[in-house]
């Protein structure tokens, strides 16, 4: 993670229809904040450079102080209607006129409404439910949850390896981590998660594997039956890339699962609501899932998540011993409420995918300016990247990508 310094220095003015820099970066009269933030919070919270956000609108962000950027983060990947939506900000204000800010699990009309709305986004309306939580570990933990609950109470205690794949990040709570492919995140974790497995990806540039009998193969090696598997995870899209699934692996990994009723779940939180050019990412591959864990994009604003799955799966829990304090909370639930709206509304879907045409042809056009160093370019809609990799390698080259040295 990169280290900024806070000593403010001189920088070039600018004043133009989307940035402005009017001070000194860091602005000297945020220091003080930055100083009390030092001394009350984790140092683990302090990877992004030195601005104070004041105020957010469309896509660019502000401080007090007359300074103006692009939010090329997106909230990372939370606004996908853009910040400060005035529709997101009225259905707020209507529900704080109504005093109503906490619900626990005790029922509010909004809650049907947006249960409804998702359910009606899933696969199959009549056959799929919605759980509605606040994060996307918290939604990730949960299909973790449910596809080994279904395994035990369906099939017995043998089937209950959750297979995922290597470089994937599923968030940074236990099971999320257990599950992610990243050995560094990993490393507070002891003697835990003997039935969480990784493959390989077949992204087809760091992996040129693209069977699916690499699939078959990866788990033969560590003597996993596909009748022991509780469920398959994996990011629609891998993030580190982004990396995509071959249509056919895809598809071959359904019938995989189907034939051995394992749960597929498709962890939907960086890609979902539109960022690749359809609602949900997986509709690129032709697929079904069991269970999608919904997040970030959902509200373009507050935190709200969700899991969408099939209904014997969904109901595998008696009432009240599968909720959690802040699920439907009224605040969040409208801002996905209103957000969905805009995304309906003003096409967005569409409008992804068309700019998205637009972004790949330009990142081609960077690619072949600097082949040594850029390896690949892997684009969906508005979701995409440039590989930057050790001249004459694949090997990936973080300074360079981050330093642009």
């Amino acid at each position: 993670m990169a280290k900024y310094s806070l000593e403010p220095v001189k920088v070039p003015k600018v004043s133009t229809k989307f940035r402005t820099i009017k001070t000194r970066l860091p602005v000297p009269e945020s220091l003080k904040i930055f100083s009390i933030l030092s001394a009350s919070e984790p140092v683990s919270m302090m990877g992004q450079p030195p601005v104070v956000w004041d105020k957010a609108t469309g896509f660019q962000v502000y401080d007090k102080w007359g300074n103006k950027w692009i939010d090329w983060s997106s909230g990372v990947l939370i606004t996908n209607a853009g910040h400060g939506r005035k529709r997101i900000i009225k259905g707020l204000k209507k529900v704080l006129d109504q005093k109503l800010l906490a619900t626990y699990v005790f029922v509010h009309e909004k809650r049907a409404e947006l249960t409804k709305m998702l359910q009606d986004l899933s696969p199959d309306p009549g056959n799929y439910q919605v759980f509605i939580l606040c994060t996307g570990s918290e939604a990730v933990e949960n299909c973790i949850k449910l596809a080994k609950t279904y395994a035990l109470k369906k099939h017995g205690p043998h089937k209950k390896y959750m297979v995922s794949f290597e470089n994937a990040f599923h968030g940074r709570t236990m099971g999320s981590q257990l599950a992610g492919g990243m050995a560094g995140l990993k490393t507070w974790l002891i003697d835990e998660g003997g039935t969480f497995i990784q493959v390989p990806f077949p992204d087809g540039y760091k992996n040129e594997d693209t069977s699916f009998g690499l699939f078959h193969s990866s788990l033969e090696n560590r003597g996993i039956k596909p009748a022991d598997i509780a469920g398959v995870l994996t990011e629609t899209y891998q993030g580190v890339g982004p990396d995509f699934f071959p249509v056919e692996y895809a598809q071959k990994l359904e019938a995989f699962c189907r034939e051995h009723d394992i749960v597929t779940i498709y962890d939907e939180v960086q890609s979902g609501f539109g960022r690749t050019g359809k609602m949900f990412a997986y509709e690129h591959y032709g697929v079904k899932p069991d269970l999608i864990a919904c997040g970030k994009g959902i509200s373009s604003s507050l935190p709200i998540s969700a899991v969408i799955g099939r209904k014997d799966i969904m109901g595998l829990y008696a009432p009240g011993s599968m909720t959690s304090t802040h699920s439907a909370s009224p605040l969040p639930v409208v801002s996905a409420i209103e957000n969905l709206k805009i995304i309906e509304k003003e096409k967005l879907v569409k409008h992804s995918r068309k700019l998205g045409d637009v972004l790949k042809s330009g990142l081609e056009k960077i690619k072949a300016k600097y082949p040594d160093v850029l390896g690949c370019v892997q684009s969906k809609g508005l979701v995409a990247g440039i590989q930057v990799v050790k001249k004459g390698t694949k090997e990936p080259d973080a300074e360079t990508a981050v330093l642009g040295k």
